[in-house]
């Protein structure tokens, strides 16, 4: 303890903190004792011989000797004169005189011998010649020094990777990992292995040294790794991918070796490569990598790292990405990373719970639902949530709260999915009728269509760069696949806006683009992927691959004819135009209950689902309508209830059976 004390305080000095000051004082110094060892005496003193005695005289007194003939022989430098005395005892020194041509006149006139000489010697002469150069290399090796150690071994720090690597023993536990619960029981037997190796060794288990979290962005994978660690109380190296690629060829290599002797003198421990795909895309994947490509020679390194240590060695290797369909497979086979853990977006429970850790040390009001903001909140991430919960606490503390209210929390999930509130952005009354009517039209058409997302609100305040209005819909919950009725329901849903506008306004706008773009995708995906037409029947016309950075969609490559491709766009034209009609049918037909909805936006801007609902049901009992509102809930109610169903059920099974011997208790 005491010699890192001595350390930082080494670190901490005046000297290492200001590395230019200290040379440029050491330079003066040396050129000060340069001087002063070789400098205005050092050449006039050095040349004496015998027992002459050295005096030294002014230029005036030297033309004064000079003229009277009591010096009989004079020397002259570039700066010194010599004048050696006539009784062979004295040595004469002055300094010359600049401009002064006359002493060599006075000189001859006196018939007294002269001659120059060399004020330096040839060690002098070479030191000038080579302090420059000394110089120079005294820099560049002080700031090759400066850079190696803060960068790690290697000319100028390349190779080395001491700064790149963060080392550390995590405090993060599992119970700071929330909504991820089936990738935390995927790496608990790691955190056994980390904690307890000989009981594995001892039976000859191999626990995997490698291990792919694979997930969106802001899943938690980062924050999973270092869990592990934590919970295994072993040393954690993280590193990035790009880090270790450099523009010369060898240096990621050298990185990758430095890793790994790091994480073996710390053993047991835990390597995180983040973002792996920057060095293990895959070889065959691109003509791009050639022979001696930097990644290529830092993958090989990696790889044969990854098979230079046994597998009773206590070291676990986690690595990130969310390109998995772009690594190579020499990574991906047995023996290196051949588990992949999904960390995948969190469900409703998993919702609450990342919720309930995030707001541990935000103030909260005693009436914040956490479960109606993880509803609403479907399809989010753990980043996503995190921000959610931020914003709703910068919100209370812009208001001058004193703790964050349910309001602020459901103001922040809006600004999540819809944008930032532009209430600065005025409005004409004649778009602002139209926006009304165009979004009464989605809300209407959510409400009243079997499959249909419930609205939770319709506002018609803008939001995000184009957004003029917005129908924020809340999906059921557990919803891993749609069936055709749905997507037709919500093919429905988005024409709802254009129909809107043409029965009300009398007039189309631009504002239905982004809705027909949606809606033609929907019907064009149930064509070629699902086999949901008779267009194609059961084949397949577009190969797709799972791709996370596309939000979860798919990659596709188109493999059909011309002539199918007409058909398609034929069966999604008339599709449309079908569906359409049908929706300017039902728009007709609840007229009254959209004028009321226009209405109310119109007073408040903003109107929550339950009112859309009590508006529509109150119209239906005005006019003997069977209440097709009523039918959507109960459809929702029945589902919501098969689920708990099948829950208590999974939850039943995993308990501890009775012997059947022992008696019950009563």
């Amino acid at each position: 303890m005491q010699n890192k004390k001595n350390n930082n305080n080494d670190e901490n000095n005046f000297f290492n903190k200001n590395p230019l000051i200290t040379f440029a004082i050491f330079s003066v110094v040396i050129i000060l004792l340069f001087k002063a060892l070789i400098g205005d005496s050092g050449s006039s003193d050095a040349i004496v011989a015998g027992n002459k005695k050295v005096k030294q005289i002014s230029y005036s007194e030297l033309k004064s000797l000079i003229d009277s003939k009591d010096v009989k022989k004079v020397e002259i430098g570039q700066t010194y004169i010599k004048a050696f005395g006539a009784d062979n005892m004295t040595l004469y020194t002055t300094r010359i005189v600049p401009g002064d041509t006359k002493l060599t006149e006075a000189l001859e006139k006196q018939s007294i011998e002269y001659t120059g000489f060399s004020e330096t010697n040839w060690f002098t002469e070479m030191f000038g010649w080579l302090f420059p150069f000394l110089i120079i290399i005294a820099i560049w090796m002080f700031f090759a020094g400066r850079m190696q150690k803060s960068m790690g071994s290697g000319i100028l720090g390349m190779g080395g990777s001491k700064k790149m690597i963060n080392s550390e023993k995590p405090k993060t536990k599992f119970d700071d990992v929330a909504g991820v619960e089936e990738a935390k029981e995927e790496v608990q037997e790691i955190v056994d292995f980390l904690k307890y190796p000989g009981r594995y060794v001892e039976i000859g288990a191999k626990i995997p040294k490698g291990v792919l979290l694979v997930g969106s962005p802001g899943t938690g994978k980062t924050l999973l790794a270092k869990a592990v660690a934590g919970e295994a109380d072993v040393p954690f190296f993280s590193v990035s991918g790009s880090s270790f690629i450099e523009m010369f060829v060898g240096v990621g290599a050298a990185r990758v070796r430095d890793l790994f002797e790091q994480a073996k003198k710390d053993a047991p421990s835990i390597i995180f490569i983040d973002e792996i795909d920057a060095i293990g895309k895959s070889r065959a994947a691109g003509a791009n990598m050639g022979g001696n490509d930097e990644r290529e020679q830092t993958l090989n390194q990696l790889l044969a790292e990854m098979d230079g240590f046994g597998t009773d060695t206590p070291i676990i290797i986690l690595a990130a990405t969310n390109r998995p369909e772009i690594l190579d497979q020499a990574l991906l086979r047995p023996g290196r990373f051949d588990r992949q853990v999904l960390v995948d977006k969190p469900d409703y429970e998993g919702r609450i719970k990342i919720l309930k850790v995030h707001v541990k040390g935000v103030k909260m009001d005693a009436d914040v639902d956490l479960e109606e903001v993880a509803r609403l909140t479907a399809g989010l991430a753990g980043a996503d949530l995190a921000n959610i919960v931020n914003e709703a606490a910068l919100l209370a503390g812009r208001k001058n709260q004193k703790s964050v209210t349910q309001k602020d929390l459901y103001e922040s999930v809006e600004r999540a999915l819809a944008g930032l509130s532009k209430k600065s952005r005025r409005i004409n009354p004649k778009e602002k009728k139209i926006v009304a009517y165009h979004e009464s039209g989605h809300a209407l058409m959510a409400e009243t269509t079997t499959g249909a997302k419930k609205v939770s609100k319709v506002s018609i305040v803008p939001r995000g760069l184009a957004a003029l209005g917005y129908t924020l819909n809340t999906p059921e919950e557990n919803k891993f696949m749609m069936q055709k009725h749905e997507l037709w329901a919500e093919v429905d849903v988005l024409l709802g806006g254009r129909a809107a506008e043409e029965v009300f306004i009398g007039e189309i706008s631009t504002g239905a683009g982004n809705d027909l773009e949606r809606a033609t995708d929907i019907i064009k995906s149930m064509v070629q992927t699902y086999g949901m037409s008779d267009v194609a029947g059961l084949m397949v016309l577009e190969k797709s691959r799972q791709s996370f950075l596309s939000g979860g969609g798919m990659q596709s490559t188109r493999e059909y004819s011309d002539k199918m491709a007409e058909n398609m766009d034929e069966f999604i034209k008339t599709s449309l135009q079908e569906r359409y009609k049908s929706v300017v049918e039902r728009l007709k037909e609840y007229s009254e209950a959209i004028e009321e909805m226009v209405k109310l936006l119109y007073k408040k801007e903003n109107i929550t689902g339950e009112e859309v609902r009590n508006i529509i049901i109150d119209f239906e009992k005005a006019n003997n309508i069977e209440s097709k509102v009523n039918i959507v809930i109960n459809d929702i109610e029945e589902e919501l209830k098969v689920d708990a169903r099948m829950a208590q059920e999974e939850g039943d099974e995993k308990k501890p059976k009775k012997d059947k011997e022992e008696p019950d208790e009563e």
